[in-house]
């Protein structure tokens, strides 16, 4: 629908704060949303649609209507949009939801005689939470360890009145992992206290009562009842293995909730570290998709109105570690403050424990988001769903069976090459895979890059055509059989067979020049797309303006996005190993007799290059297998060569000394060149924990 023809008037929008809402024309809400001043908010979505968005863009084309309500204050905005949110579940907001089912360990205080259990699902009134775990185990692990020293009922309600009926307890009533109220043997406010004392415990405050238990053995150690000694020192050892499944990350007891998100264009991963009493107690995921045009603050604010709307008191922790504060910080810690009862300090940390703790999470949270894009990819339904989608979307007659992506990378024009990955049935064929450097020019120019590569390989394509035709081995039109060797048969690989669908890395130039070089090679019947990366456009040949796909085509968009990622991993690997033989020179390489065994030798030996160039021709020989002779070699090659200019780490203006026996023009992290960026940055390779994810232990 046209949003002209429900626009309000302007003078009808007050300039009060408030909260609003987009309805359909059935009625139904589709978007809700608060701002400071309703005016100016609501004016902002009733302009020429070519400035909004794309999620923006549907939304207001797909509302009927907007009507709205003032509030007095930012926190009444704030709690009428989660009340909103709630009630009508609109499509168009970021809803986030758990990605998979967390227990937590659980306390019935709403009952006569409490009970501890695992349980699943959305919190009860009168019931004490710890957690959420990982694993049920994890928490029956922990209570069982617990029980002998808080024995509590962990029965369930027919076990309880059956014990009471027959006037006889449980296996864990004989063996003392239950304190037996369902026969009387402790009255049901001493059972209360005991539930309570466990609560105490799970909640952090441990310190207190395992001093209390260390006085008690003491105590009864030196009036020498040793059976109760030995089993309060059992106690205390139950209490402490207990303790240690928890990861410690603050010294300073303190409670807090650590948040870290990941995202790209179409989802985003979240994932809390619960921290109380300076231990993780425990770990939880949402992946959702990004409906909503808003940046990283403002999915923080959504997240956290999900995440504590119905929580009360302790459950919402004296700090809050976000990756970025929402425009409305204030009024949201207002919010949480009044949830809790007492002060909650939001922020986002930047130094120390803290800051290193939210970099673990977000690790965590960008494998979440990895995980859940190939649990999609693996799916057999929703691949053939993308690439019948993909098949729509660019017209095709069937679905792209084989897709090929190719993408070009450099720095500055330097050590061009590119790169061709392969998917087949919607997964990647790494056998299939290839990489070519640009021969043809040197210098910057992206598609006439794209139009060698695909050049050479239809070339290739249609000569191997020629030699089938034949029935010869040879080239049949005198072509050269470039490319890698088959070890079997000595003979070059074939590219396979063509694709139906040949997606490049880049918009219109880029497409424009792939579809030049297939008409050149003579193919025909294959499909050319772009993907830019702005806003994930599609562009096809011979269009002004690109294709976006449709948020119902969201599994097209997410294998598109795939298919790139993995061409552009692909290319920046076999850019990164040519930059690094070709920037990367030794000034000890050309010295007659050292080979790469001694020269290791010689730069472990004195340390660095400098100490080397300042070394007189006895000291070198001292180097176990270095004679004379070699040493004066290397004392004239070092003569010859002048020492590089002072290299400057350009992150921090550090000046770095020569220490690995190369000169370079200019260093890195990594020891290499970094000139300007060109059309694909290329950052110095991280070093990243093994897996791609760190977990802190559990109970």
């Amino acid at each position: 629908m046209d949003p002209s023809s429900y626009r309000p008037a302007p003078g009808q929008i007050p300039t009060s704060p408030g909260v609003y809402r987009f309805s359909d024309e059935h009625g139904r809400v589709v978007y809700v949303g608060k701002a400071k001043n309703l005016r100016a908010r609501l004016s902002s979505y009733f302009q020429d649609l070519a400035n909004l968005h794309p999620r923006t863009q549907t939304m207001v084309t797909t509302a009927a209507g907007v009507d709205w309500t003032v509030v007095g204050t930012e926190v009444e905005a704030l709690q009428l949009e989660y009340s909103w949110i709630k009630e009508f579940d609109p499509r168009f907001n970021v809803k986030y939801r758990d990605d998979k089912s967390y227990p937590s360990l659980a306390v019935t205080l709403n009952e006569e005689f409490p009970r501890a259990q695992v349980m699943r699902g959305p919190h009860r009134k009168g019931v004490r939470y710890f957690g959420p775990y990982g694993h049920a185990w994890a928490i029956r692990e922990t209570l069982d360890l617990l029980l002998r020293v808080f024995p509590l009922r962990t029965c369930s309600a027919g076990v309880f009145k059956n014990a009471r009926r027959v006037g006889r307890p449980c296996l864990l009533g004989y063996i003392g992992k239950c304190a037996a109220p369902c026969t009387g043997k402790i009255s049901a406010e001493d059972h209360r206290a005991l539930a309570e004392d466990f609560c105490e415990f799970m909640a952090g405050r441990t310190g207190p009562y395992i001093k209390r238990l260390e006085r008690e053995m003491k105590v009864a150690a030196q009036e020498m009842e040793y059976e109760k000694a030995a089993r309060l020192r059992d106690d205390i050892t139950a209490l402490t293995r207990a303790l240690e499944k928890n990861a410690i990350v603050f010294g300073d007891g303190t409670d807090a909730d650590v948040i870290a998100l990941a995202e790209d264009e179409l989802e985003v991963a979240v994932q809390i570290f619960h921290v109380r009493g300076g231990r993780v107690r425990g770990q939880r995921g949402w992946v959702t998709e990004r409906v909503e045009d808003v940046d990283t603050g403002d999915l923080v604010e959504h997240f956290l109105q999900q995440l504590y709307g119905e929580q009360r008191g302790e459950a919402v922790p004296r700090e809050v570690l976000v990756p970025a504060l929402p425009k409305d910080a204030d009024a949201l810690s207002e919010w949480l403050c009044a949830l809790r009862g007492a002060r909650v300090e939001l922020r986002v940390p930047q130094r120390g424990d803290k800051k290193s703790l939210q970099e673990t999470v977000q690790r965590n949270a960008a494998q979440a988001l990895n995980l859940h894009k190939l649990r999609r990819a693996g799916d057999l339904t929703a691949r053939s769903l993308a690439l019948q989608q993909l098949a729509e979307a660019l017209e095709m007659d069937t679905a792209p069976l084989r897709v090929e992506c190719y993408d070009i990378s450099h720095l500055q024009g330097t050590e061009v090459v590119a790169s061709m990955v392969v998917f087949e049935d919607g997964l990647p064929r790494k056998s299939e895979y290839r990489r070519f450097a640009i021969k043809s020019f040197e210098g910057q120019d992206d598609t006439r890059a794209m139009h060698e590569v695909l050049t050479r390989r239809f070339k290739r394509y249609k000569a191997d055509l020629a030699r089938d035709a034949a029935g010869d081995a040879a080239d049949a039109e005198g072509l050269e059989n470039t490319g890698p060797i088959d070890p079997e048969t000595g003979r070059p690989k074939r590219f396979a067979y063509p694709p139906q669908l040949v997606v490049v890395d880049g918009g219109q130039p880029q497409v424009a020049a792939a579809v030049r070089a297939l008409e050149e090679a003579g193919v025909v019947d294959v499909t050319v797309c772009g993907l830019a990366k702005r806003l994930e456009e599609v562009w096809l040949p011979g269009e002004d303006d690109p294709v976006v796909l449709p948020r119902s085509s969201g599994e097209a968009l997410l294998m598109l996005q795939r298919i790139r990622d993995e061409a552009h991993r692909f290319a920046i690997t076999y850019h990164r190993s040519k930059r690094s033989k070709a920037m990367t020179a030794s000034v000890l390489d050309d010295v007659p007799g050292l080979g790469a065994t001694r020269r290791k030798a010689v730069l472990a030996h004195f340390g660095s290059l400098k100490r080397l160039r300042a070394a007189s021709v006895d000291r070198i020989t001292e180097v176990p297998g270095i004679g004379r002779a070699t040493a004066e070699a290397i004392v004239a090659a070092l003569a010859t060569r002048a020492p590089a200019a002072p290299a400057v780490n350009t992150a921090t203006g550090e000046i770095i000394e020569e220490d690995d026996g190369t000169e370079h023009d200019g260093t890195e992290e990594d020891g290499t060149v970094r000139r300007h960026q060109g059309s694909h940055p290329v950052a110095p390779p991280r070093q990243e924990p093994a897996g791609g994810s760190v977990e802190l232990a559990q109970p």
